[in-house]
């Protein structure tokens, strides 16, 4: 029960709403981006380069360090685990199937949403506290149009290359490892990488790194809107939006990674 006495909203009612909610902006964004310039009413170019700058080549060098380090990372845990059966030469195959199909998209996943997700949320709960959202439907300008379908744009084109970044970057920090670790060649890891490699992994990689960007736009916009009170709501706003686009990403990689790897 809450203070008033009238009882709280479950949990799962409160998902399913902001399920709905996030549903309902895809869908409006996406008429926007169709049938805007028919009505006059385009999406501009420009909030879009805004947003691709923001969210995509602002997020280069960071993330191709870390990637690096993530790669490194996972060869000395592949190598350390593998040598107790053996089986080190395996390596090249279990990190190039676990980089490119997982964490890659994992990797520019979290770092969009820190970045970029946490942006939004705190750039819109700005302008919604300060009723320049209002101030936009006012003036006959679709605040939908206006500030949700640029930076959805932006993260469906971006995230899918940044993911594609973070793959090149973790199997780069690997083949170094391995060449210092075990002596292999950089060259032989390539022809390893690329005898290895299918298009179906490539795929799976970039159709998470889809899914992502679409998930971390929804929330983090999503979450500006909803915003209450003053400074405190934005923070709020900010820390809500970060926490559920890190959460929906796990979630959805997982469902993402049964429904590709059954057998069938």
């Amino acid at each position: 029960m809450s203070r008033s006495g009238a009882p709280r909203p479950s949990l799962a009612r409160v998902l399913v709403e902001e399920i709905g909610y996030c549903a309902s902006l895809l869908v409006e964004s996406l008429w926007w981006l169709l049938f805007g310039p028919f009505l006059r009413q385009p999406v501009h170019a420009r909030l879009i380069l805004n947003e691709l700058v923001a969210i995509g080549l602002a997020a280069v060098p960071i993330l191709s360090v870390l990637s690096f380090s993530v790669g490194v990372m996972l060869a000395i845990q592949g190598v350390y685990s593998l040598k107790a059966f053996g089986a080190e030469s395996q390596v090249v195959m279990a990190l190039v199937l676990s980089i490119t199909r997982e964490f890659g998209a994992l990797i520019s996943g979290i770092m969009v949403a820190g970045r970029s997700g946490s942006a939004l949320a705190a750039r819109i709960s700005a302008m919604q506290i300060s009723q320049e959202v209002d101030a936009l439907a006012v003036m006959g300008i679709s605040p939908v149009r206006h500030l949700v379908a640029p930076p959805l744009v932006a993260a469906i084109v971006m995230v899918p290359c940044l993911t594609v970044l973070s793959s090149v970057a973790a199997l780069a920090g690997s083949a170094v490892y391995c060449n210092q670790v075990l002596g292999l060649s950089f060259e032989a890891f390539i022809a390893q990488t690329f005898a290895i490699l299918q298009v179906a992994d490539v795929l799976q990689g970039l159709g998470k790194g889809l899914t992502f960007g679409i998930i971390i736009a929804l929330v983090g916009v999503s979450n500006g809107f909803a915003v209450t009170g003053g400074a405190d709501g934005v923070g709020r706003a900010t820390t809500r939006a970060v926490v559920q686009s890190l959460s929906y990403i796990v979630v959805a990689d997982m469902i993402f990674t049964w429904l590709m790897s059954r057998p069938g």
